[in-house]
């Protein structure tokens, strides 16, 4: 899976919990799920372990952290993805 089937998964993942639609609509890698999207922190650990389920991976605590945008995601999927 490229980068560009990550980004439009993610994006799917990412719909039901987002609220603003206008950000959405111009989701790039560099949107950030809180600031951009307004997503909140619980919705945050929904939307990993959708991640966690759809890409059948296990995120650690300290990537979780640093999940804040799709950027970061992407490439935390994509590492593993990559281990398995």
């Amino acid at each position: 899976m490229n980068k560009e089937e990550l980004t439009a998964q993610l994006k799917v993942i990412i719909k039901p919990y987002t609220t603003n639609t206008d950000a959405y609509e111009n989701f790039t890698e560099d949107t950030d799920f809180i600031k951009d999207l307004n997503i909140n922190s619980a919705n945050l650990v929904d939307i990993i372990l959708d991640i966690e389920e759809t890409f059948d991976i296990v995120i650690e605590n300290t990537d979780m952290e640093r999940m804040l945008d799709v950027k970061t995601s992407v490439v935390i999927i994509e590492t593993k993805l990559a281990a398995k």
